[in-house]
C-alpha cells in the first residue's frame, strides 16, 4: 500500500469529533449507570475515553479489548456468521461489554451491579448508532472540504515525518 492510501484509510479522529464523542458518552454514563465507557479503534488505540479510569491500565484494557474482538470476530466467521457486534464478559465484581460502533471503532463499558446489563445494553446500542451518525457527519465534512479544494488539515504525514526523522537521525549519529 503506498503512502497516499494509507493517508487515505487512517482513521483521523480530529478535536471537534472526539468532543462530540464525549459529549455522547458522558450522556450514555448518566443515562447507564456504567462506571466508564471509551472509545478504541480496531487496531487497540484509546481515542477517548469518560468516567472513573483512574485505577485502570487503559493502553493495555485497549489493546485485550481489540485482541478479544479480532478473535470473535474470527469465530463468527468460522461458524458463518458475518460478525458479532456485541461481546459481553462477566465478572464478580465488574463486567465489560464490547459494541462495534461502524467498521472502525469500539464503544467499551465497565459497569458494576450497581446497574444491569439489560439497562447498558439498551444504550450502548443507542450510543453507537449516535457514534456512527457522528462519524458519518464528520466523514460528510471532510470530503466536501477536501472536494472544494479547501485545506483537510490533513499534515502530510510522509513529507513532515521523513524530514524530522532525518534530521533527528542525524542529529543522534552526527550526520
Amino acid at each position: 500500500m503506498d503512502s497516499n492510501t494509507l493517508r487515505q484509510n487512517r482513521l483521523v479522529f480530529y478535536e471537534d469529533l472526539v468532543r462530540d464523542i464525549n459529549r455522547v458518552l458522558r450522556e450514555f454514563l448518566k443515562l447507564s449507570g456504567a462506571k466508564c465507557a471509551f472509545l478504541i479503534d480496531l487496531e487497540g488505540h484509546m481515542v477517548t475515553r469518560q468516567g472513573a479510569t483512574t485505577n485502570l491500565d487503559m493502553d493495555t484494557i485497549a489493546a485485550l479489548v481489540a485482541g478479544s474482538f479480532a478473535a470473535t470476530k474470527e469465530m463468527a466467521r468460522i461458524l458463518g456468521e458475518e460478525e458479532f457486534s456485541v461481546l459481553f464478559h462477566q465478572g464478580k465484581k465488574d463486567n465489560i461489554q464490547l459494541s462495534l460502533v461502524g467498521d472502525r471503532t469500539l464503544l467499551t463499558v465497565i459497569f458494576d451491579d450497581s446497574t444491569t446489563v439489560g439497562m447498558v445494553r439498551l444504550y450502548a446500542s443507542q450510543t453507537s448508532k449516535r457514534m456512527g451518525e457522528i462519524f458519518r457527519k464528520h466523514d460528510a465534512e471532510r470530503e466536501a472540504n477536501r472536494a472544494a479544494g479547501l485545506a483537510s488539515n490533513d499534515p502530510d504525514l510522509s513529507a513532515d515525518f521523513v524530514g524530522t526523522a532525518k534530521h533527528k537521525l542525524d542529529d543522534l549519529f552526527g550526520g
